[in-house]
């Protein structure tokens, strides 16, 4: 089901020269981004290693646009505190990865950052539907994390479209964020399910056009399904 949030345009920074950090997030905050995404990976639970927040701290004061960490780790409740601290204004989980994922979450907005919890793609929505009350995020998972680049899973737009249900049947202000193959091509479709924050890495850093066209044709995209004229 669309919904009448604001759209929001989260480019990830994995795809990024790493040696400057800096220098890309300028861009891509100057190519209309609405906030900076950051993928943090510990080799544990995913299949690769990323960065750490200090890295954020260093790069996230050069920007006026929020950053949001993206934690793929084995142990959120050890890290997150961290990230907050690196500048963070929100905090994502993975339900997967804490055992007390109402305590994580409530330990996270006690920090004074938004908290966000993400699935899977074989993760079941039912395993936060008891936990929208904590959060400011909902992030579903459109390809198995790891990996910038893969293929969009177009079978997870019925979990979105069921965890928008649950947000609005309840009152509750809670966005909802993709992550994984998102584009020109397949914006449309998922922001018709329900999402309004949309991450995409490759799809900016490698248009031919650049960035500004990048982030202009996935805002499009989901503002003629979420904000018909």
């Amino acid at each position: 089901m669309p919904t009448d949030r604001p759209t929001i345009i989260a480019p990830s920074l994995l795809p990024a020269n790493a040696s400057r950090f800096g220098e890309e997030a300028i861009s891509i905050a100057e190519a209309g981004a609405d906030r900076l995404h950051w993928d943090v990976m510990d080799g544990v639970f995913v299949p690769n290693l990323t960065l750490g927040p200090w890295i954020v701290a260093d790069v996230a004061p050069l920007v006026d646009i929020p950053s949001e960490a993206h934690l793929m780790v084995a142990d959120p409740d050890l890290l997150a505190p961290e990230y907050a601290k690196a500048g963070c204004s929100t905090i994502i989980v993975h339900a997967e990865a804490v055992t007390h994922l109402h305590r994580s979450l409530a330990a996270i907005g006690d920090l004074g950052v938004g908290a966000g919890v993400s699935l899977n793609p074989s993760t079941p929505p039912e395993a936060i539907e008891h936990v929208l009350d904590l959060v400011s995020h909902v992030l579903v998972m459109t390809v198995n994390p790891g990996f910038g680049g893969q293929r969009y899973i177009a079978t997870m737009e019925p979990k979105v479209a069921t965890i928008r249900q649950w947000i609005v049947d309840r009152g509750l202000d809670v966005d909802i964020e993709v992550d994984g193959g998102i584009g020109a091509a397949t914006v449309g479709a998922a922001a018709r399910a329900g999402a309004n924050v949309f991450v995409a890495g490759s799809a900016v850093f490698s248009h031919p056009d650049g960035r500004a066209a990048a982030i202009a044709e996935i805002r499009g995209g989901a503002d003629r399904e979420s904000h018909p004229a």
